[in-house]
């Protein structure tokens, strides 16, 4: 929550400033700028490249503020890390109470601290020392030092003086103290705003792991054999869903009897999920580069269907009639009309298709693959090594962005009438 509020005032705050700094410079004379009518069309909505690039170091900046990068100026708060202390008040079966001082090292994330031994001290409770993780909870069993045990009726009555019973909470100022309800003292350092790095590692860290595994490599292979491997099965179950899926669908665009015969099968399994295909796909196909194709195919191939079927179903009437009322055979019809018209639609098929093929692919690898972005990611979570699971995301991302970049780049290269009547 804290992060999404943080997250929407740099939003909020990048917006201001830039739309302040532009009012005062030339507006932009182009054909969209000289529009009387923007709101609602499409072609009048540029992406801001400013907001584009302040996007990604918001969200650069984000992370590192709370990850404690050093290469990031400002932090949020961290745990609490250092030595503090607490006292508690133990009474004894026979109703006498003494009080004993707990001394907790807390070391900061990823340091190891030994245990730390202190003068125990006179009375029947003993003072105590040990070391704490950061932003974990300890459990300290009092008993194991004190003349007197849970067992025999002992128990805790205060923190620091203040009155505590089985589930209450107390704060130290450095951290909370909680007894449990087996009487033991549960301690948990201040968490702060800063995230362990088991659970989200360093912006550093994870690029300082993306050379090392682009230079040794992970899992027996290179970081750019798994991501190879990876691209190679989405493109051949792309291209194969293509090849299939385009022609259908324009047969089911253009033939009723096509559409009838085909349009359950299609409309009964598009919402099927591909991963929910997986444990079918293994069993008819295997584990190996076969069952995986399969599945990247099924998962285009629909999507690659409907976008064939729309984009002929959407081609203009009056543009069909116009070229019969000028002698066009259907052949030229084809040529000419439907297949320009409909090309729109099947790009925008295709890059829904590719990019649900790069997620299913990366899917697919964390049941079974010897290589690939998914195996490199579920090997690696299995060892909580999150730096590579992070690794694996950004470079998963990247790609698939790099993709759609590509697949927009070749439409307004094949499709330049793409918008225009």
């Amino acid at each position: 929550m804290i992060v999404l509020i943080f997250y929407i005032g740099l939003f909020a705050g990048a917006f201001f400033i830039v739309y302040a700094l532009r009012r005062g410079l030339q507006s932009r004379q182009d054909f969209t700028s000289l529009k009387t009518v923007t709101f609602g069309d499409e072609s009048a909505v540029r992406a801001d490249r400013a907001a584009s690039i302040i996007s990604v170091v918001v969200i650069f900046l984000i992370w590192g503020a709370f990850t404690g990068s050093k290469l990031m100026p400002i932090h949020v708060p961290g745990p609490f890390v250092g030595e503090t202390q607490f006292t508690y008040t133990l009474e004894h079966p026979d109703g006498s109470t003494d009080d004993a001082t707990v001394f907790v090292r807390v070391p900061s994330f990823g340091e190891e601290v030994e245990d730390f031994n202190v003068d125990a001290g006179s009375g029947f409770a003993k003072d105590d020392a040990f070391a704490a993780p950061a932003g974990r909870s300890s459990t300290i069993l009092f008993d194991k030092n004190d003349e007197t045990s849970r067992k025999d009726g002992a128990k805790i009555i205060a923190i620091n003086g203040t009155p505590i019973g089985q589930g209450d909470k107390v704060d130290s100022g450095d951290g909370s103290i909680t007894l449990t309800d087996k009487g033991a003292i549960s301690f948990t350092p201040k968490q702060g705003l800063q995230m362990n790095p088991i659970w989200l590692p360093a912006p550093e860290t994870v690029v300082a792991r993306f050379f090392e595994i682009a230079n040794e490599g992970y899992q027996n292979f290179s970081l750019w054999q798994h991501l190879g491997w990876s691209l190679l099965r989405v493109i051949a179950g792309f291209v194969a869903g293509a090849l299939v899926g385009i022609p259908l669908g324009y047969a089911m665009g253009l033939s009723g009897w096509f559409r009838g015969w085909f349009d359950p099968i299609v409309e009964f399994m598009r919402p099927v999920p591909p991963l929910a295909l997986i444990p079918l796909v293994i069993i008819w196909f295997g584990i190996w580069e076969t069952g995986k194709i399969v599945l990247l195919f099924l998962a285009a191939l629909w999507i690659m269907t409907i976008a064939a079927r729309a984009g002929v179903s959407g081609v203009n009437i009056s543009k069909i009639h116009a070229a019969y009322s000028l002698g066009a055979s259907k052949w030229q019809i084809m040529r000419h009309v439907i297949v320009p018209n409909s090309l729109p639609e099947i790009f925008t098929g295709a890059r829904v298709a590719m990019g649900v093929c790069w997620g299913t692919v990366v899917a697919a690898e964390l049941v079974a693959a010897q290589k690939g972005a998914g195996m490199m990611i579920i090997a690696a979570s299995k060892f909580q090594l999150t730096d590579i699971v992070i690794m694996g995301i950004v470079m998963i991302g990247i790609i698939g962005y790099g993709i759609d970049i590509l697949m927009r780049k070749a439409e307004n290269w094949l499709v330049p009438w793409k918008g225009r009547s």
